[in-house]
Parts: structure tokens; sequence; C-alpha cells
């Protein structure tokens, strides 16, 4: 099979697992056998017809239409779903906000934006289900949020109650997470703080991480575990760190996200396996309920 129909193949939640559709279903329905209005709060759509960012660290050659992420979320037993504006596609969030207005009760989104980005701006993607802004920092300089413009764009995102999602590797945030939690606004760190996988759990950047877990303003993504180790060596990262965030954040800040469709990652993961992941890393099943439907309910906003 070539790579660009085996995609195809992996954002239709289809046949890697070797699985009938039924068994898959059923092994992975979360919302439909529990009662569980299960969130995915991390997935991306694009089309290779839109117009990428100059500076891009990376670039599909495939499509992830907002018609795949639906049917994903469908046959992954997910209630809900939290887009993720890709970094690839800068500041225009137009194709994220024409997949929330497919489904406005469904979908939430997290938009990328200049912080030169003026206030009507801002009120008009929260107009649009907007909840937030993400700033992926992989590769990029720490933004100087002591200066004028960027104090002005969180004071604005602080009015509008949304959330400051980072992406960074977990060496950089003991410096970055202090001014946002700071100028007020909910923090979600993504992809377990993004341990060196060199490291593992004895990364140094991992510990800065545990020690917000006491202000009750920092959140994290169990996702994209393979961003931070291959293998077992990256799944036995994955479980302990997801032990150790447990005792130092709780439950209640934990979130889940398949991290569809595993950009730079597609023929190594799956919607499916990512749910079966969230069995290990947390196992009792009440405080899954927490992390996959309670808790992000209640961050992006879709109890009300």
């Amino acid at each position: 099979m070539n790579r660009r129909l085996f995609c195809r193949t992996l954002l239709a939640g289809g046949v890697t697992l070797a699985l009938p559709a039924r068994g898959r279903a059923a092994g992975t329905a979360v919302a439909a056998h529990d009662g569980v209005a299960a969130v995915d709060t991390h997935a991306h759509v694009f089309t290779r017809a839109l117009t990428l960012t100059g500076d891009r660290r990376y670039a599909p050659d495939y499509d992830a239409s907002i018609a795949d992420y639906r049917a994903m979320l469908d046959r992954n037993g997910m209630a809900r779903g939290v887009l993720i504006q890709p970094s690839f596609l800068g500041t225009d969030n137009g194709y994220m906000v024409s997949a929330l207005r497919s489904a406005p009760e469904r979908l939430r989104g997290i938009a990328v934006l200049a912080p030169e980005a003026e206030t009507a701006t801002l009120r008009d993607l929260a107009g649009q289900g907007v909840v937030g802004l993400r700033l992926n920092l992989i590769g990029r300089p720490d933004p100087d949020f002591a200066g004028p413009v960027w104090r002005a764009h969180l004071a604005r995102v602080a009015d509008l109650g949304w959330q400051i999602e980072v992406q960074a590797e977990a060496r950089r945030l003991a410096r970055l997470l202090p001014p946002l939690v700071e100028a007020g606004v909910p923090v979600v760190v993504d992809h377990f703080g993004r341990i060196d996988p060199a490291l593992g759990i004895a990364d140094p950047g991992f510990a800065d991480l545990l020690g917000f877990g006491r202000g009750g303003r920092v959140w994290v993504k169990l996702s994209g575990a393979y961003r931070i180790g291959s293998g077992e060596a990256g799944r036995q990262t994955a479980v302990q760190a997801a032990e150790r965030l447990r005792g130092a954040f709780g439950a209640r800040r934990l979130l889940w996200g398949s991290d569809w469709p595993h950009t730079q990652f597609e023929t190594q993961a799956s919607p499916a396996e990512a749910r079966r992941d969230l069995d290990a890393w947390v196992p009792d099943p009440a405080e899954r309920r927490i992390v996959l439907a309670e808790t992000p309910a209640e961050l992006f906003r879709f109890d009300r």
C-alpha cells in the first residue's frame, strides 16, 4: 500500500489494527459503553488546498478533512472534539472555524493568532466556538511575555476567559508557564510536556512541570506519546509520566487527546490505539471518566 493510500485509510480510522469495523468500534466506543460523553481534546483538520506558512517545519501530503475528522470521532466513540489550529497553517484559522460551524454543539477550537490581533478578531472567533489560543513554540524562540504587546494580548485573552495551550520542550516550561499563569489565563500543556525522549521522566523539565500541579491553573494533555519516545521505551515513559502527573495534578487537571491525524507519525499511531493507551495511563474508571468527559466539558465550555 502506498503511503498516501495508507494515510487515507488511517485517517478514516480504518484497517491498520487488522480488526473488523464492528469489533474496533466496540473496543473503543467509550461513550456508548460507559455513558461517558468522551471528548477528544487534540486533533487537527487541513487539506492540501490550503495555503501553508513560509516558516513551517512540516508540510502534509494528504488531506485530514472535516468529514474525515467527524467520521473518526464516530468510529472511536468520541461524543465531542477539540480542534487545534496546526502550526503549518499559521494564523489563517478559516478551515478550522468552518469545522466548528459544521457542528457547533459538538466541537470547540483552539486558534493561532499574532499577539497584535485586535479584540474584535478574538471576539469574532469566540462567537464561532473558539475557546483559546495555541502557542506552538517548537523550533521558535520564547515570546516576550513581559513586553507591552504580549501583556496587552494576554489581557484580552483573560478578559474572554480563554485558555492558552503550550507546546514546547519540557526544559523550557519553567520560564514559559509562570507569566501565563500570572496573566490569569488557564494554561494547558500539550503532549506530556514534551519530555526529552533521551531522558524520559528523568528530564529536569518534567520535574519542573510536576511542580505546577500545586497551583491549580495548569492542565496537562495525555496525548501524542510517540512524541516523547518510540517503541517500548517510549511506552514506558508515557506510563511512568502519567502516574506522576496523576499524583501531582490529580485527574481533574488532566486531559486526553488522540492527536489525530498524528502528523509526522501517521504510520505509527491510530485514534483507537491512543484511546486504549489511556486505560494504562489512568487505570481507574472513575478517574478516566473525569479525564475523558468531566474536565474537558468544563474547560472547553461544552456545557455553556
